[in-house]
């Protein structure tokens, strides 16, 4: 395990460290540039491309996958959407603060606390831990969590904290969610599995996956340099621990008493439904001028806590 979660962090460590070096040398534009361009383009040629190698048809050995993997993967984001609206309700309550009556601080604080990075690190992390047959489980959950998850809570999270409360109508977020180009993109790549491309064309979309994470992590790295501090740095923790701590124990417990799973099924939901905060949240606050230290806080920070907890959650769900 120790070897894949180097396998699986040292892209993040080398890319976040050039974004580290750099901040100082670009314009300040060039992060707002590189959000909007992966919201636009890079994400969605990766789902793209992601789309066009992947056989839904043949992650399905048993008859409960289909169905059971959507409805866990539902209750994990509504139970941390749940979760994380408490706790910022009971935050502006009890400790009032201009930063928490902004919505941009709202929306970082449910983004980093619901969307989990369950693509480069949760699938990186399954093979070594997850049973080869039950690792559908773990890819099942991640392409679910994307469609519904990322691009669908997140982007009505984004869109309903980035407009002004007089502005915010139910159609401005269903406009938003209809209009992110990654859904359309991965239904393009899906119904165009069996349409042959040449050679360089697919292998340059298989190419841009690598490409789009790695401007994530730059991306990251950048915002992290520009956190003053610890002062900084605190506002991701809450959310890191409700994404990575709270919400998998919940799973992990309400998979075993409602639905009877065990062993690695078991531990493939709490392993993906506890993955550190999304890099994709950092481009949906870039994208709807959200709080971007929150963001970029929760996600170091989170990453940081699965080292801790990872091993408990395989002693206790496996």
């Amino acid at each position: 395990m120790t070897e894949t979660l180097f396998h699986a962090y040292t892209p993040l460590i080398i890319w976040t460290s050039v974004g580290l070096l750099l901040c100082r040398f670009i314009p300040q534009s060039f992060p707002r540039i590189l959000g909007r361009g992966l919201f636009w383009f890079g994400v969605p040629l990766q789902l793209l491309a992601l789309a066009r190698r992947t056989n839904i048809s043949e992650m399905s050995p048993t008859a409960s996958l289909p169905t059971l993997v959507p409805f866990i993967t539902f209750g994990a984001l509504s139970l941390g959407l749940a979760i994380a609206s408490l706790i910022f309700w009971l935050q502006k309550r009890f400790f009032p603060a201009s930063t928490l009556l902004e919505p941009g601080y709202r929306g970082s604080f449910l983004l980093a606390a619901v969307i989990g990075n369950t693509g480069f690190v949760g699938l990186a992390l399954a093979p070594s831990i997850i049973n080869p047959a039950d690792f559908n489980w773990a890819l099942f959950y991640s392409i679910t969590h994307n469609l519904i998850g990322t691009y669908g809570f997140g982007v009505v999270i984004a869109s309903s904290c980035s407009h002004a409360t007089s502005s915010n109508r139910w159609w401005m977020q269903l406009r938003d969610v209809l209009t992110v180009p990654s859904l359309w993109a991965f239904l393009l790549g899906y119904l165009t599995q069996s349409v042959p491309l040449p050679e360089p064309i697919e292998s340059g979309l298989q190419a841009s996956v690598e490409l789009v994470i790695a401007s994530a992590f730059l991306l990251t790295g950048i915002r992290l340099a520009q956190l003053q501090g610890w002062k900084s740095l605190k506002l991701g923790l809450v959310p890191a621990v409700v994404k990575v701590v709270i919400v998998p124990a919940l799973v992990g417990i309400s998979t075993t008493l409602f639905l009877g799973l065990s062993g690695d099924q078991r531990l493939a939901m709490v392993l993906m439904s506890g993955m550190p905060s999304a890099f994709a949240g950092l481009i949906l606050a870039e994208e709807y001028n959200l709080n971007r230290d929150l963001v970029a806080s929760s996600i170091i920070l989170s990453t940081l806590l699965l080292l801790l907890v990872l091993p408990l959650w395989i002693v206790i769900f496996d």
